[in-house]
């Protein structure tokens, strides 16, 4: 597992902690032991004092991986907690060896911290990048630009589908024999599209009348639809979450950034080689400078450039 802070390190878990501030990166691959990594950091954090709980934030995404995650964190403190009262149990976990070295003050103090993050488990914020910003704009109100009368959708598949039919008769109900684009297909651009918010639709001016023409056009008549219906039907998707945070972020000083420093003093994502530019805009204005930024994934397997 590397570690990126200037010039390329070994990460040690046992090793001085990330300084405060800074933007950290650790490269590991699959089966590295990312998780465990995660979580151990989380039990370091806690157990010398450096943060409590409610003071740290855990970005993954997926639901999944954002439970494994909680149970990780939360397994590792209960042995932690367990080692401190009976070192027998401590096996091969060096983390916990290295936890258990120290003054009886030292120790008493450590699994103390310890018991008060496992009976205040729940302030744990382990999220995924859309549940994280839904809780962050929740708690702005008016300086989120949220509305409380807005519906949040798990999906937008089925309007999306309804826009597609709509649109779909509009451009090529006169080309019955010989559409120039399939209705499969353009459920499938559509969805692509509206899948990938953030990516620009190429070529940016296709000469008229050719294939590019139409799967742009098309593509642009969907994406204008389908926020001309959220808009009238009320309803936000987990990208507009997104958007709406990053625009709330946008300005030095503004209520969403105060608010969010003064929340995570310590912040890790996993998997960030996946964040698109969005994700990266508000997790970069949130807390670049400003918190423990600690970024773990592997670069070699990142879905944007």
């Amino acid at each position: 597992m590397a570690r990126h802070v200037g010039d390329p390190l070994t990460f040690d878990l046992l090793g001085p902690l990330p300084a405060p501030n800074t933007t950290t990166v650790l490269e590991a691959s699959a089966g590295t032991g990312k998780t465990f990594a995660l979580a151990g950091l989380v039990t370091r954090y806690l157990a010398e004092g450096v943060a409590t709980l409610d003071e740290m934030l855990l970005i993954t995404f997926s639901k999944a991986a954002s439970q494994e995650l909680r149970e990780r964190v939360r397994g590792q403190i209960v042995a932690a907690v367990t080692a401190f009262g009976d070192p027998t149990t401590v096996g091969d976990n060096q983390l916990i060896t290295h936890l258990l070295n120290g003054t009886p003050e030292e120790l008493h103090e450590r699994e103390q911290r310890l018991r008060d993050a496992l009976a205040g488990f729940d302030a744990a914020t382990i999220a995924t990048t859309h549940q994280f910003c839904h809780l962050v704009l929740k708690s702005l109100g008016v300086a989120g630009d949220t509305d409380s009368g807005v519906t949040l959708a798990e999906s937008l598949d089925d309007l999306v589908t309804e826009i597609v039919d709509d649109v779909y008769l509009a451009h090529f109900s006169q080309q019955r024999d010989e559409p120039q684009l399939t209705r499969t297909a353009a459920l499938g651009l559509a969805r692509a599209v509206v899948a990938n918010p953030s990516a620009e639709r190429r070529p940016i001016d296709p000469p008229e009348g050719t294939e590019a023409a139409v799967r742009v056009g098309f593509a642009t008549a969907v994406c204008s639809e389908l926020e001309r219906r959220k808009r009238t039907r009320g309803i936000l998707g987990y990208d507009d979450l997104l958007s709406r945070l990053a625009a709330a972020l946008e300005a030095d000083g503004s209520p969403a950034r105060v608010r969010m420093h003064r929340r995570w003093s310590i912040v890790m994502v996993d998997e960030f080689q996946d964040t698109d530019p969005v994700q990266w805009q508000v997790i970069d204005r949130a807390f670049t400078g400003h918190s423990t930024l600690i970024l773990i994934g592997d670069p070699k397997q990142a879905i944007y450039a």
